[in-house]
């Protein structure tokens, strides 16, 4: 049953509100500020619950808003986009009950938490859009909502990473702008879903669309920090680490990521873009940052800087498998957006739980961390082993999956380089482990710092327990109705039925 409805509308409002609301209160309102973060966190989960029932009963939730006589904001549920919605909420609120233990005490809370609701509301429009005008704003009101948080601390290093943030994803924008400007003058307003426009056009115009999709893909490309375009994400670790787990989990880089999969799919269709050879080279840049990124992380002792490096790699696996074509790479592909926010976001916790606690950002200072800190480390272990890709965890899943359907394209040079990826992931992720648990803990230090209990307080320990387990259930359950991997199959069979 096809419906004009406001509940998309309202999802982004669950958020929106809240963050309009928090910027026009005082910083000593503690209890009302958190009560706010909360409430739109649950409502937008609620609503989102909803929206998924409703969808699945058959229902379509559509809100149109014109701009201009050929150009609309249109926002509309579809699996895909409900799939990275549900995501972006249920982290979101896992993540704002982090930062509210996180921030206890610190400063400028009220900015903070302000633009950290605006972040998800821009990362639940990417979502929800319907058009690829609509994607643009939201697209770039992640840009501008997410540098606040980017430079919070306000030390010259948070505001040198700032600058670096703007210029890369200012340019990025920029790009993307101008792909998007020229789609809609040589196609018209373009609909997610709407292939067939581009097909039409494939063979009459095909070197306008050639660049276009390379200057789109170039500005998305940023954001999903795709090599050379990743500068920007290993310097924004100076952010606080509930920054740096929205960042990498949820918002900016599975923005980029998401678009990368919009466009192939939505745009121009996996079809139209292998007759066309757009996918290699995306599948030769996804290849080479998978490798990059994990050879970075090797030399990094900075622990937040060796995620970051491993986000380099990690999220290409989502460009690699779009750009293989089949039912199996693309469920690949598309499960990963949901594995791998998992399992990055409980790594982020579990540094962040490492140095609130004992002030450690040092991979050289984990010695024994595991035995003073067994329920963090231990979540921290279990997503080690997911992105290693290690069953039963999540990370198993999506490799998997992309080897598999490589196997099924007669691409097996890929097999070969998640096979490399995976030996590199152990190489630079197992020492955290080993440091942790099987070497001698450095009491002294910590003494010295006045900090010998177990442990951290139950608002930093209890994120990464269930992020933990959401990573293990993924893997443990992928087979279950409702999983991620049974929605991405559903997903990636639908975009291959018309080809079939």
């Amino acid at each position: 049953m096809e419906t004009t409805s406001i509940m998309p509308l309202l999802i982004l409002i669950s958020s929106i509100i809240p963050g309009i609301l928090i910027l026009m209160l005082r910083e000593h309102q503690v209890a009302l500020r958190t009560f706010l973060n909360l409430s739109g966190a649950v409502a937008k989960v609620a609503l989102i619950a909803w929206v998924f029932a409703g969808y699945m009963r058959g229902e379509e939730y559509n809100y149109y808003f014109r701009l201009a006589p050929d150009l609309s904001f249109a926002l509309r549920v579809d699996q895909l986009g409900l799939l990275f919605a549900t995501l972006s909420s249920v982290l979101w609120l896992v993540t704002t009950l982090y930062a509210i233990g996180y921030l206890e005490g610190g400063k400028h809370r009220r900015r903070f938490f302000a633009f950290f609701s605006l972040c998800v509301t821009a990362s639940t429009g990417i979502a929800l859009s319907g058009n690829v005008i609509t994607f643009f704003i939201f697209y770039e009101f992640l840009t501008l909502s997410t540098y606040p948080l980017v430079v919070h601390r306000g030390t010259d290093d948070a505001v040198e990473a700032g600058r670096t943030y703007l210029w890369y994803t200012i340019g990025g924008g920029t790009l993307l702008f101008l792909g998007v400007v020229g789609l809609i003058v040589i196609a018209g307003p373009i609909y997610f879903g709407q292939t067939e426009i581009i097909a039409s056009l494939a063979s009459v115009n095909p070197t306008s669309l050639t660049l276009l999709f390379f200057l789109m893909l170039a500005g998305l490309a940023v954001k999903a920090a795709i090599f050379p375009l990743h500068g920007w994400l290993p310097v924004s670790m100076v952010a606080p680490a509930p920054v740096s787990a929205l960042l990498h989990a949820v918002a900016v880089v599975k923005a980029g990521a998401f678009g990368i999969v919009r466009l192939v799919y939505d745009v121009y269709g996996i079809g139209v873009a292998e007759q066309m050879n757009l996918l290699t080279p995306l599948a030769v840049l996804a290849a080479f940052t998978i490798i990059y990124g994990s050879l970075r992380a090797l030399f990094q002792d900075d622990f937040k800087k060796r995620l970051a490096y491993s986000t380099v790699s990690q999220l290409s696996y989502i460009a690699l498998g779009v750009a293989i074509p089949g039912i199996l790479s693309s469920t690949g592909a598309i499960v990963h957006l949901v594995h791998q926010g998992i399992m990055k976001i409980t790594m982020f916790f579990a540094a962040g739980n490492v140095a609130e606690t004992y002030g450690y950002k040092k991979i050289s200072q984990l010695n024994g961390i595991g035995r003073r800190m067994p329920l963090t480390m231990g979540a921290f272990t279990i997503a080690v082993f997911g992105m290693i890709g290690l069953p039963p965890v999540a990370g198993f899943i999506s490799k998997w999956y992309l080897g598999l359907g490589a196997a099924e394209a007669g691409s097996y040079w890929v097999i070969l380089v998640l096979l490399i990826s995976s030996a590199l992931n152990a190489a630079y992720f197992l020492p955290i482990v080993y440091r942790a648990w099987f070497c001698e803990p450095d009491y002294e230090a910590s003494k010295l710092r006045g900090t010998t209990r177990l442990e951290t307080q139950a608002l930093l320990l209890i994120p990464v327990v269930v992020t933990a387990i959401f990573s293990l259930a993924a893997g443990v359950f992928a087979s279950a109705a409702g999983s991620p991997l049974s929605i991405a199959r559903e997903i990636a069979e639908r975009l291959y039925l018309y080809l079939l």
